[in-house]
């Protein structure tokens, strides 16, 4: 039986109860808390190793909630797999743009559930990743030392994950990776349940490269690819 600590930020009580009792029976140490400023408050007072957090919240919803845990040092290794009834691409970003390991849609099944929590948690917690070299492509500009995208000389704004992947595809053009390749080498996450999150981070970082969309490219049925712009 597993000893991780989960803390669920929920303030539906009947999707709450139903989160605690199959994570409990799974063996999980549970808490919980119905809104984003209690749970804070006692996520502060002993981290847990997963937070299961709402997305809809009332006051501090869970974008913020999820921001604020990334921003202090003691506590922006813990997991976070956000749970959403949207289940819009826009918020899928947004969550994982802030720090968010996964999502899950409402409804979802228990043993859906428990799958993308234990997949998270088999990463352990997260770890900085070091940088790599400054990398020109036509007129795009990484620069990991001020982490920075620049576009035909514009600077464009990044989430770490974003700014990883990019770097790591632009400074291996023409090489083909697959998803569970990337979210190996730039998410550093166990890719058995969400590969798809490379899709969702990749169409973000077309959309910010603008004219040079089409350098990531997809390589159907493997993965993909950062141009050859010297072939």
């Amino acid at each position: 039986m597993s000893q991780e600590r989960v803390f669920i930020i929920e303030d539906e009580a009947d999707i709450l109860e139903v989160l605690v009792y199959n994570l409990t029976r799974e063996g999980y140490k549970v808490e919980s808390a119905r809104d984003g400023e209690e749970g804070l408050r006692k996520i502060r007072q002993k981290a847990p190793d997963l937070v299961l957090l709402d997305l809809m919240l009332p006051g501090l919803d869970g974008i913020e909630v999820c921001r604020r845990l990334k921003a202090e040092p003691t506590l922006r290794g813990t997991r976070v797999v956000m749970v959403t009834a949207k289940g819009e691409e826009s918020d899928v970003v947004l969550g994982l743009g802030v720090g968010a390991d996964d999502y899950i849609c409402k409804p979802f099944s228990p043993k859906e559930l428990l799958a993308r929590v234990k997949a998270v948690l088999r990463r352990g917690p997260q770890r900085d990743e070091p940088m790599g070299e400054r990398l020109v492509r036509d007129g795009v500009t990484i620069d990991p030392a001020r982490h920075e995208v620049r576009v035909d000389g514009k600077p464009e704004t990044f989430t770490a994950t974003e700014f990883r992947l990019l770097h790591f595809l632009a400074a291996h053009p023409g090489r083909v990776f697959t998803r569970d390749h990337l979210l190996d080498r730039t998410i550093r996450e166990d890719a058995a349940v969400i590969d798809r999150n490379i899709d969702v981070h990749v169409r973000a970082i077309r959309k910010k490269l603008g004219p040079y969309r089409e350098y990531v490219e997809t390589v159907r049925g493997v993965g993909y690819r950062f141009r050859d712009t010297e072939a």
